[in-house]
């Protein structure tokens, strides 16, 4: 708002760089500008004020689709004064002479003239598709509706107001139709979030019963080599046992022919030891047989008495020496 100085009998206006203020006195304009700053007489003087820069209007309405159903639009508007002598003159701008301020309520009834614009066209809008057509399209074409109709607005050209910008946020029906909108779909997220389960848990089952049948097929394997090995573990004994008795064998034969030999060895040695001991007696027999008995008798009882054990004592009872010595007598 203006800053107005009071002293006697003048006043002193100091604007703002974002407010067009206007002196008009008698009918003819003395100061128009922004951020403009004069003196005045207060009890002739007619001062306005008007805001020249962007102002956000936030509206909520509700309207009905063709089908008979209530949604709740929620936007925003950014306007400007594009001009604000003609703004002046079309809406009471005039502010107090004595403290700046506004007598009327301007904003309010640029509120209320861009609010009826803007549900006016978002109304038509909405009231020409049914409810699942509207919240399909989404805010754009409420959006684009609403702009469209603002810029072409006749009265906001006279009134040298200008829509910068239009934002939908958002387009809502009923909290109960909501909730039945978002059934259907809520289901199918359901659905497919329960066929997702279900592959999931056959994908599962699937590749336990394709391990199952890995592992039965390694044990079936294992088994087959297992019996395989048996086998080739049996052959391998027969072949040690057949190798083992070959080589007895072989053995038996070596050391049987060893035996004969040995045999054959021994005999010849024998017969060579026997045929020597037999020519050895003949011989002896030879010396014996020319040699006379006297000798002979002397020679036996030498060898005798060599192979009897040793005599220490001998005792000579009276009776052995009486027999002795008859004996002799006798053989004289």
């Amino acid at each position: 708002m203006a800053d107005i100085a009071r002293y006697p009998f003048v006043r002193h206006l100091r604007g703002s760089a974002t407010a067009h203020v206007q002196h008009v006195t008698a009918g003819r304009l003395r100061h128009a500008g922004t951020g403009a700053s004069f003196w005045f007489r207060p009890l002739s003087a007619v001062l306005s004020e008007v805001p020249v820069d962007d102002r956000e209007l936030p509206l909520l309405f509700h309207a009905r689709t063709a089908d008979f159903q209530d949604v709740t639009v929620q936007m925003t508007l950014t306007f400007r004064f594009t001009d604000p002598a003609l703004a002046a003159g079309r809406v009471d701008f005039s502010v107090d002479p004595d403290t700046g301020t506004w007598r009327g309520t301007p904003l309010e009834q640029v509120a209320g003239l861009l609010t009826e614009s803007a549900q006016q066209h978002a109304i038509d809008l909405v009231a020409g598709g049914a409810l699942t057509t509207v919240l399909t399209a989404g805010v754009g074409p409420v959006r684009a509706a609403v702009a469209t109709g603002l810029a072409a607005d006749a009265r906001l050209v006279e009134t040298g107001i200008a829509v910068v910008d239009v934002r939908v946020v958002a387009i809502r029906p009923e909290p109960e139709v909501e909730r039945a909108l978002r059934t259907p779909t809520r289901e199918q997220v359901q659905a497919d979030a329960d066929a997702a389960t279900y592959a999931r848990r056959a994908t599962a089952v699937e590749r336990e019963r394709a391990i199952s049948e890995n592992e039965l097929a390694n044990q079936v394997e294992l088994a087959r080599r297992e019996e395989e090995l048996v086998g080739q573990r049996g052959v391998n004994a027969r072949r040690e046992a057949e190798n083992a008795a070959a080589a007895a064998e072989v053995a038996a034969e070596s050391k049987a022919r060893r035996d004969r030999a040995a045999a054959v060895v021994e005999a010849e040695r024998t017969r060579v030891q026997g045929e020597a001991r037999g020519a050895a007696n003949r011989a002896e027999w030879a010396v014996w047989v020319d040699m006379p008995v006297e000798t002979v008798h002397a020679l036996a009882l030498r060898q005798l008495a060599g192979n009897l054990p040793q005599i220490q004592n001998l005792t000579v009872s009276p009776d052995v020496l009486t027999g002795l010595l008859a004996k002799l007598g006798t053989d004289r």
